[in-house]
């Protein structure tokens, strides 16, 4: 059986999976805490726990050493080996040489980049040769597929999607960005966008299910940012697809899409009647590790 194993290395949680290569079908999978601020003799205790996994998936293909892809969150070095930059958390990340860490091949990739590949390999977006991707969470990523392959840029720093300008008259975020994306919709700004009557968007849209005027206004306003963000993205890249990820995509299903392909009708430019699809992510919390295998491939 040729197999490779994908690890996912996020804040909360690590997750991994071992995936057939010729078929991407998944063999098995599973997810372990990723304890972001312990240390074993000053390796980070993370790094440790993907050692063990690697082993005990490879064990379970047979022996033998397997090819990984490895994705986490930050600015990944051109050179597929470490995460360049992650201020803040994920402490022990930054420059850790995974390649030699581990003793195996090892491909360091961005984590959004990770599981816009993996959607284009065998999720919603599969065959597609320019798409891109927005996920909607506490914050808000992204990544860019773009003519076949995951746009990087010069540092690694393309597909924030999350920090492009709605509004440039608004306050600036922490990347410098005025009225960005992330401050309009991401979770993380919720309570000062609801004027503190709901603790999380799905609050938000619980309410706005009950026909809530108040919640309903702020709600859209949210996916009027969003639409303007995305006719904007539209018209620089050029994609076939959009697809929409993230906790809040995945609670909101319809009442995310149908509102925003009206703000699209009137955002977007649909040269020849030429509409972008918008789909939800499909993979789920599997998509990096598939998409991590994908790039080892």
């Amino acid at each position: 059986m040729n197999v490779a194993i994908g690890i996912d290395l996020g804040g909360t949680n690590i997750k991994a999976a071992l995936i057939e290569c010729e078929t991407g079908k998944l063999v098995t999978s599973f997810s372990r805490p990723t304890l972001d601020g312990e240390f074993v003799d000053g390796v980070p205790r993370f790094a440790l726990t993907v050692r063990g996994i690697v082993e005990e998936l490879e064990a379970q293909a047979g022996g033998g050493r397997l090819r990984v892809g490895l994705s986490a969150p930050g600015l990944a070095n051109p050179n597929g080996r470490c995460i360049d930059w992650m201020p803040g958390r994920m402490h022990g990340l930054e420059k850790l040489d995974w390649p030699t860490f581990l003793d195996r091949h090892v491909n360091v990739l961005n984590d959004a980049h990770a599981a816009l590949l993996g959607e284009v390999w065998v999720g919603a977006a599969r065959g597609c040769q320019n798409v891109f991707m927005v996920t909607l969470g506490t914050g808000v990523g992204g990544a860019i597929f773009c003519d076949g392959r995951i746009l990087k840029g010069a540092i690694g720093r393309a597909g924030h999607l999350g920090h492009v300008s709605t509004d440039v008259n608004a306050p600036t975020d922490l990347y410098g960005t005025p009225g960005s994306l992330e401050v309009a919709i991401g979770n993380k700004t919720i309570q000062e966008r609801g004027e503190g009557r709901y603790a999380t968007t799905l609050a938000l849209l619980e309410a706005v299910a009950t026909g809530d005027e108040h919640a309903v206004k702020v709600w859209l306003e949210s996916l009027r940012h969003l639409g303007a963000a995305l006719g904007s993205l539209i018209n620089v890249l050029d994609p076939e697809l959009i697809i929409l990820g993230g906790g809040i995509a995945t609670g909101a299903g319809d009442r995310l899409l149908k509102p925003l392909s009206v703000f699209l009708d009137e955002y977007e430019w649909r040269p020849g009647g030429k509409q972008v699809r918008l789909a939800l992510a499909s993979l789920g919390d599997e998509a990096g590790a598939y998409g991590c295998v994908k790039s080892v491939l």
